[in-house]
Formats: C-alpha cells, sequence, structure tokens
C-alpha cells in the first residue's frame, strides 16, 4: 500500500513539475555520503544592490512569488518521496534563508560559510575553504542552499535557480552524481 501510495505521489508531482530530472537523479540520494546542494530558488536579477545589508533584505534581491511558488514546490517533491535531512543549512542572504524555510525540509540554520561572494571574489579562496571544512565535518545528512558562485567554486558546476545537485564528498571536494531540476510555475 505505501509503494502505490509513493507510486500515486510522484505521479502526481511528475505532472506538475515535467522538468524534474529521471528517477536515477532522485535514487542518487540513495547512495551513502550524498546530500543536497541547492542554489536558492527564482530571484530575479543578478547579484546585490551596491549598498546592501545581509541584515535587511528590503536592500537585498529576493525571491519573488514565483520563487516562493518554486521553493515551496521542491520542498513537496522532496517530501513526497520522503526523502529526510537532518538540518537546512543555508547562507545568511535573504533568497537562501525563506528558500530554505520554504522548503520545509528540516530546522533551518544559518552559517557565514555559504554567504555569497558574488561582489567580494578575494573571498572567493576563504568562503569555499570554509564551505568545504563545514561540509567535511558534517556527519549528519544536510540539504544545503546558497548561491551559484559558491556551488561553482564547491564543485565545478553551474546551477540555474532553484536547481538541485546531488553530491558526494570525494577527497578534497564534491562531485556531482545527479542534479534535480523544478521550474518555478510560469
Amino acid at each position: 500500500m505505501r509503494h502505490l501510495m509513493k507510486a500515486a505521489c510522484l505521479g502526481f508531482w511528475a505532472v506538475l513539475a515535467p522538468t524534474v530530472l529521471a528517477a536515477s537523479d532522485w535514487e542518487a540520494l540513495d547512495r551513502p555520503g550524498t546530500f543536497a546542494l541547492m542554489r536558492h530558488a527564482l530571484a530575479p536579477g543578478t547579484g546585490d544592490p551596491a549598498a546592501f545589508d545581509v541584515t535587511d533584505c528590503s536592500t537585498q534581491r529576493t525571491l519573488d512569488d514565483r520563487g516562493r511558488e518554486q521553493a515551496r514546490m521542491i520542498g513537496a517533491a522532496f517530501r513526497a518521496r520522503e526523502l529526510a535531512f537532518d538540518v537546512v543549512l543555508t547562507s545568511q542572504w535573504c533568497r537562501c534563508r525563506e528558500t530554505a524555510e520554504l522548503l520545509d525540509l528540516g530546522p533551518v540554520l544559518e552559517t557565514d560559510a555559504l554567504n555569497s561572494f558574488f561582489q567580494q571574489w578575494d573571498q572567493r579562496g576563504p568562503r569555499t575553504a570554509q564551505a568545504t571544512a563545514l561540509l567535511s565535518a558534517r556527519s549528519d545528512r544536510p540539504f544545503v542552499v546558497t548561491h551559484q558562485v559558491n556551488i561553482r567554486a564547491l564543485t565545478g558546476e553551474t546551477t540555474r535557480s532553484g536547481e538541485v545537485l546531488v553530491v558526494r564528498q570525494v577527497g578534497a571536494g564534491f562531485e556531482v552524481v545527479g542534479r534535480i531540476l523544478i521550474d518555478p510555475p510560469q
């Protein structure tokens, strides 16, 4: 019965979110040592205004209604597949925090190790080292919400808004073993 209900939920999400990748990418999360590394949901624009304040969302690029709905859809797709995470680690930027909260996949924990360095390229090395150390030291299973520049620095891969990479640690870096994308509603 449980498998029938799960299949029905999966079919439901396949209709609502036809851009979700093949089941094999979802199954990548079943591999030992993998976790989810996500670029925040849709937040139109690029970067942040010059005088932004990380503690003041009104000064930042934030999620729009489509981005909020995208984050909810992504969280629902993960819950429908009964994928569990111990914590949702997030950048302190408002678009990441709001994405993390709307996913509703576990307790949300902000960390500056995941903050963007888009406008501070001199922080790329230190921030990437800090994020790598944080993720490498964890014995639990995190779901990570951060920025495109951070994801590229950690994995060498680029991502679209709301795209989730399934990654695992290999040596001092991270290998992408799957990709999951649920586009925002039109």
